[in-house]
């Protein structure tokens, strides 16, 4: 399920550890505070349960009442639900928006339920789904949900310009994806989508698409009345169809929640509504922020945050502090970009040779409990996945050689070669990790420029694939959107993932194109032996070093109930959290 990965999901590292290194011992998939058992990230599996229904099965100790204060220091970057894609809007999306399929963690794997609809119904030739509405269903202010708004909220999604954060499959799959651009260009007819009676969505496609019910489970499919469409103005006050709507928000520092009365809990198979609200707070430091909730005094008590647990707090983590440690997996590779467009294969092959992964990893705070050293595309939770011996110098691992890397540069006639990247200059541990880069390749032979930006900028600059920068672009990381290759290859290296706006290495080879679309074509179990081979291959062509696949691994306050994780965003799950008092 997840999307591009937030940019910044180690960005709040320590830069003096008492603990770092590259194996991976840490990676409980119950996910529940206080378990530090070994064990290796695992694989998940596209499990469904068509005949769920509500209400979600009560959490073992549960109880109602209280607010739960959540803290990062990264801020979402919006909440239209059309525009969200990155794991933490994603995840607090979860208690806002309704869609027409869900995931509902069972013994921390996602099994996926039904949620506004079923889980819906193809025709024989795979390019017709049928969805059918369940009935009763309100937003916050009482006004019933009507399949007209389902329909609505997919053709805003063709809005790209306007929405550029957002999935892109429905470009693709959809039918006319290519050419129609939403309702506000274009107008409400729309081939690809139609509704029949009260209570019947039809997805019209262009090819068959197998994953179209997980992908169903996005935001961007959550009901948007066209009448109360504000357009940019909809990600201040969006309509909430979940177990809690907005109170108050001051974009880039503060949400608060509370109850949606109108969410009837009898119709959601999956999410809860024990806490009276959500105090969502972001932008204080991490490490500042983890120390307090691990002492636990006043509202820290109350509290979690869900920045990647820093090295530098593990040895606090005994005794009864070990049960403020919430473990669990996340489905992401996090990588540092190299464009292919900009810079030839033997020079991206000696800036992996040059590449200081041990270094970044302990100055980026990394550990066993948060990261995995990586070395292919697909992280191991996603069927398909191989471990294949690791392409030359694309381990995660490694203090880099500079010496040899620069001898590669020499035989290709390309000492000098200038690399360029943004960094947020206005945290340390950024200016630190840059520092650490910039110097390993400048005794390789590069000439380096590192291009300073504020926090509040990077993501945009990170994002434009036009900027007079040749690596580190975003996606920084990927997570699955679904347990399977097709939501890998398809999105980040065809052609047309340069325009969309997720590509890792900006590839443009239609042979590529072909067999990831052949590939992703075929039945689940034809398609996933399939992926690895296709896994090796882009890595060969050397257009993202490998750094780590993520685990979750945050802390919480002492009055926090047991918590479990979302393996599909890697994040806590707040539709299941309560307090103890």
């Amino acid at each position: 399920m997840a999307r591009r990965f937030n940019v910044a999901v180690a960005a709040t590292a320590a830069l003096a550890l008492g603990v770092a290194g590259c194996s991976s011992p840490s990676s409980n998939n119950d996910a529940t505070g206080g378990n530090t058992d070994s064990g290796k990230i695992t694989q998940q599996a596209n499990a469904t349960d068509p005949n769920a229904k509500g209400p979600a099965k009560e959490i073992e100790g549960a109880r109602p009442g209280g607010v739960l204060n959540v803290q990062a220091q990264t801020t979402p970057n919006t909440f239209d639900p059309t525009d969200i894609y990155y794991v933490d809007s994603n995840q607090i999306g979860k208690l806002l928006f309704r869609t027409p399929t869900q995931f509902d963690i069972r013994d921390g794997k996602p099994t996926l339920v039904p949620d506004l609809t079923d889980l819906g119904t193809p025709s024989a030739d795979k390019l017709t789904w049928t969805f059918k509405m369940q009935p009763g269903i309100k937003y916050e202010d009482g006004t019933e949900v009507k399949v007209e708004d389902l329909a609505y909220a997919i053709k805003r999604s063709f809005a790209h310009d306007i929405y550029v954060n957002g999935p892109t499959y429905q470009l693709s799959y959809f039918k006319d994806g290519d050419k129609y651009k939403g309702p506000y260009k274009d107008g409400d007819n729309y081939a690809g989508v139609e509704t029949q009676g009260t209570d019947t969505l039809i997805v019209k496609l262009a090819k068959p698409f197998q994953d179209l019910p997980f992908f169903m489970t996005f935001p961007m499919f959550t009901p948007i009345p066209k009448a109360k469409d504000t357009r940019q103005e909809y990600k201040n006050k969006p309509l909430a169809t979940g177990p809690y709507k907005f109170k108050s928000y001051q974009a880039g520092t503060s949400l608060v929640l509370e109850k949606n009365t109108n969410w009837d809990p009898n119709t959601d198979p999956a999410r809860h509504q024990y806490l009276d609200g959500f105090n969502f707070q972001w932008g204080g430091d991490a490490i500042k922020s983890q120390q307090a909730i691990l002492n636990s005094n006043g509202q820290d008590a109350n509290a979690i945050n869900y920045d990647v647990l820093d090295a530098s707090l593990i040895p606090q983590l005994t005794g009864e502090k070990k049960n403020q440690l919430v473990q669990g997996e996340s489905p992401c590779t996090i990588v540092w970009q190299l464009d292919s467009r900009k810079i030839p294969l033997e020079v991206r092959k000696a800036i992996a040779k040059a590449y200081p992964n041990d270094q970044l990893w302990k100055a980026y705070g990394l550990n066993e409990y948060v990261a995995e050293a990586a070395s292919t595309v697909m992280p191991p939770s996603v069927p398909g996945y191989e471990k294949y011996t690791p392409v030359p110098d694309l381990t995660g691992t490694g203090a880099g050689d500079p010496a040899a890397a620069k001898a590669m540069l020499e035989a290709a006639g390309k000492v000098g070669f200038e690399v360029s990247y943004y960094y947020d200059n206005t945290k340390p541990v950024q200016q630190q990790l840059s520092q650490i880069r910039s110097d390993a390749l400048t005794k390789a032979g590069f000439k380096v420029k590192p291009i300073g930006v504020s926090t509040a900028d990077l993501r945009t600059k990170k994002g434009d694939y036009d900027a007079p920068v040749n690596m580190g672009q975003s996606p920084a990381g990927w997570c699955s959107d679904w347990p399977a290759g097709g939501s890998w290859f398809p999105v980040l290296f065809r052609s047309q993932s340069i325009a969309e706006g997720q590509s890792w290495g900006m590839l443009s080879d239609k042979a590529l194109d072909k067999e990831i679309n052949d590939t992703a074509n075929l039945p689940a179990d034809q398609s996933t032996p399939k992926w690895a081979a296709l896994d090796k291959k882009i890595m060969e062509q050397y257009v993202a070093i490998p750094w780590y696949y993520d685990k979750l691994a945050v802390v919480q306050g002492t009055n926090v109930g047991t918590t479990t994780g979302d393996p599909t965003m890697g994040m806590p799950n707040f539709s299941n959290m309560y307090l103890k008092s």
